[in-house]
């Protein structure tokens, strides 16, 4: 790349460049920006003048990377990084991170914690910026570029860093309505004789449920039934219609049970889900994150 070192390029360019990348378009990447498309394309002409590069092969249909832009990409990446360390790092005496965080988590657990958790964040560290994503989908936090995880559940990718804020179990539950009709199981394999709501979230494997009982090795039972679904909101909703015993979180289900609107059971019987922040190693030393990461362990701990 034939840098033009009388104007390097600015932070802004690099941003939206590495959005567009990340979103493979133009225009969505205006959307997630909140900025015009015209502007996109503006900016992104400027970044390729000053670099001296061609960065993107267009066509009517679809964007991809030249060899040049792919490199400015990989540079892209650990320079907006080390801004933002920088300026966490050196404000972090005065406890007050600067810089984006990009956050991802479950739709569910998203809506009803992380968001409320993230909203006390922005208020203590109002320099902080902080992009929370929904998403029941397996994410590559590198690739798509997100700073942190919000993880349920311990199939914890050993390729990042993890820190445990929430102890949490998945349960067993159903509506009064679904037992009385077809009984109350009494051991784990009785659960084939019912109808199950089988749920496929991330990359839990699908219709086998692991449980175990207090001190006891984990076993593996394998379930169906004539209803399943990716959206554990929706596997809820079935529970409580009636339709079939179902696995959730505690704190999903809880307030139902709470309510008299579900019954757990086999008690005795439960799946390890807690929750965990996960980021990528190269972060460990991020002080914004360090914050954000120390914020909601105290905050989860209420």
């Amino acid at each position: 790349m034939g840098i033009n070192r009388s104007q390097l390029p600015l932070n802004e360019d690099l941003r939206v460049f590495l959005t567009v990348v990340r979103k493979h378009s133009f225009a969505k990447a205006a959307v997630e920006l909140g900025v015009s498309p015209a502007y996109i394309s503006k900016r992104i002409n400027i970044l390729e003048a000053v670099l001296d590069v061609r960065l993107f092969h267009r066509s009517t249909r679809s964007i991809v990377l030249t060899e040049d832009g792919e490199k400015a990409r990989r540079w892209a990446d650990r320079i907006l990084d080390d801004v933002d360390d920088f300026l966490s790092d050196v404000s972090a005496s005065r406890r007050a991170p600067q810089g984006t965080l990009r956050i991802v988590c479950s739709f569910g657990f998203g809506r009803h914690y992380v968001a409320p958790a993230i909203s006390l964040l922005a208020k203590r560290y109002p320099q902080l910026a902080i992009q929370l994503v929904t998403s029941d989908n397996v994410v590559d936090l590198v690739a798509e570029g997100y700073d942190l995880e919000i993880r349920v559940g311990s199939d914890l990718p050993n390729h990042y860093r993890a820190k445990k804020l929430l102890d949490n179990n998945r349960i067993l539950c159903a509506s009064p309505a679904y037992l009385a009709e077809k009984g109350m199981p009494q051991n784990l394999d009785d659960l084939v004789h019912h109808d199950c709501l089988v749920i496929k979230e991330r990359d839990t494997p699908f219709g086998s449920w692991r449980l175990s009982a207090k001190g006891d090795k984990e076993q593996v039972v394998r379930v169906d039934g004539r209803l399943s679904s990716n959206s554990g909101a929706i596997v809820m909703k079935w529970g409580l219609d009636g339709h079939g015993i179902f696995l959730r979180s505690d704190w999903d289900a809880k307030p139902h049970i709470d309510e008299g609107r579900l019954v757990r059971v086999l008690p005795d019987y439960a799946q390890d889900a807690d929750v965990w922040a996960v980021y990528p190693v190269r972060l460990s030393n991020s002080a914004k994150l360090k914050v954000c990461v120390e914020f909601l362990e105290e905050y989860f701990k209420k």
